[in-house]
């Protein structure tokens, strides 16, 4: 189910709702890189990452907006890979426009935890909100439509979670909270949902005033008071 052979073409024809949520996500991402860098503090808020903590609340376009921005090539590579693999088989479940509707709603309700559970000054960005919406379809479908998903899959998606999970919780100050709201967004929806569902063949980087992290070893340490949050 998980194992993507079609050509680049047929991918397109087939989910052309990922394919354009891809292109915009490496679309931002050249924009960022060329109008300062995407690990920096001034470019991510021009450009629409969200931000909390502070006295200003961010204008509401910002709930959707931070969700195709990306902080580092590695964040949107993982990213990119989850939506390309995993998101595939449900686009064709639902169709286009309900998995639109499923994948926008996951990620903005997953930076409406964000928002209002960090305490702390951040500003945040990434497409984990949506992905782990898709996660929490896929839990409901293994949980209660098993016609339309096999014992395979399910087990596929039960590890994807769990090692989701441990991640989250273990390394340090990944953004837990947009990740839970996504997923939890999925779980309560479907559980009164019509969906029509058809069977078919953070890592937290601390920035200085001037966005310059200090990293060692490849992990970013802390180095100032204003925070970067990968979703």
């Amino acid at each position: 189910m998980f194992l993507r052979r079609e050509s680049l073409r047929e991918y397109i024809r087939l989910y052309p709702v990922i394919s354009i949520i891809i292109v915009i996500n490496l679309v931002m991402f050249g924009v960022l890189e060329l109008s300062g860098g995407s690990t920096q503090v001034e470019t991510l808020y021009r450009f629409g990452a969200m931000f909390g903590g502070g006295a200003i609340e961010p204008e509401f376009w910002r709930f959707v907006a931070s969700m195709f921005l990306h902080i580092g090539f590695m964040h949107l590579l993982m990213n990119s890979f989850s939506l390309y693999v995993f998101a595939a088989p449900l686009e064709r479940m639902l169709g286009m426009w309900k998995f639109a509707v499923l994948y926008l709603a996951s990620g903005i309700t997953g930076n409406i935890f964000s928002y209002f559970l960090h305490h702390d000054l951040y500003i945040g960005a990434g497409a984990s909100g949506g992905i782990y919406g898709v996660y929490g379809a896929y839990l409901f479908l293994s949980l209660f439509r098993k016609d339309v998903l096999d014992a395979d899959s399910s087990k596929t998606i039960t590890i994807i979670l769990i090692i989701g999970i441990v991640y989250s919780i273990i390394v340090p100050n990944v953004d837990l909270y947009a990740h839970l709201g996504g997923f939890v967004e999925r779980i309560f929806v479907h559980g009164d949902s019509k969906y029509d569902y058809q069977k078919k063949s953070e890592t937290l980087w601390c920035v200085t005033s001037k966005g310059s992290c200090t990293i060692i070893q490849g992990e970013p340490q802390s180095c100032g008071s204003f925070c970067m949050q990968f979703e």
